[in-house]
């Protein structure tokens, strides 16, 4: 039996990088898989190949969540697990960062996961319950100089998490947050040469994996963490304990 089996499971930014790898365990654990991006390309191949569902989702887009999720619940019977993985990294220190950058990055890392959240609530309701996994970032547990708008965001994201955590957790939903390092992902070589500076400082010495990423998505998704909900789960080497 997979740790997913009879669970629908939805996950945003799944075209590439963590949101791929997360894809790609899901269905091995059983799970049915809906995935969705706004890189359709990739999206569509890694569907086929998986045979899951993928659908162009801006994660900004309130009435376009609302078709998504009347769709699944529609062909799936509801929503057992959302995961929140899409997001953009912009690099800038904050007297560089103009405002049309910051609300960007706000809008598809803040608003995207807001609006994700608010969507599949009611269906999970519905279904007695349910996972939400957001995925932040160590830039939302420490400062991350040189990159104020990501960092900010992910932070509101941690705290959103809290919020709904306690607010749903009476109707048997679960939501947590994932705060990863540094991930061998398209993204993160948007990081440029500090990235080599923060595997020197990382006490495990060595960048992760996207597959390392979506096993802790996996754990939380999946009835092993039924007591666990509101909390922050680390996978970034050590580097938050210097």
């Amino acid at each position: 039996m997979g740790r997913l089996d009879d669970k629908v499971c939805l996950i945003t930014g799944g075209s590439r990088g963590q949101g791929a790898a997360e894809a790609r365990l899901f269905a091995t654990e059983g799970g049915t898989v809906w995935i969705c991006d706004v890189l359709d390309e990739e999206g569509t191949a890694l569907a086929q190949e998986l045979d899951i569902q993928y659908r162009h989702l801006d994660v900004t887009d309130e009435q376009r969540w609302s078709e998504l999720v009347a769709e699944i619940v529609a062909a799936s019977g509801g929503i057992n697990v959302l995961v929140n993985n899409a997001a953009i990294f912009r690099a800038n220190r904050m007297v560089d960062t103009s405002t049309e950058e910051f609300q960007l990055v706000m809008d598809v890392n803040c608003k995207g996961v807001f609006l994700g959240m608010r969507s599949v609530a009611p269906a999970m309701m519905a279904s007695g319950g349910g996972s939400i996994v957001n995925i932040s970032s160590l830039a939302g547990m420490r400062a991350a100089a040189g990159a104020l708008a990501y960092s900010t965001s992910k932070w509101a994201v941690r705290g959103m998490t809290k919020v709904a955590a306690v607010e749903l957790a009476r109707k048997g939903i679960r939501v947590n947050s994932i705060h990863p390092g540094l991930i061998e992902t398209p993204m993160a070589a948007e990081v440029g040469p500090g990235q080599e500076k923060l595997i020197r400082r990382t006490p495990l010495g060595r960048i992760a994996q996207a597959e390392e990423v979506a096993k802790m998505a996996l754990f939380l998704a999946s009835d092993d963490s039924s007591y666990s909900t509101g909390s922050e789960f680390l996978i970034d080497g050590g580097l938050n304990a210097l």
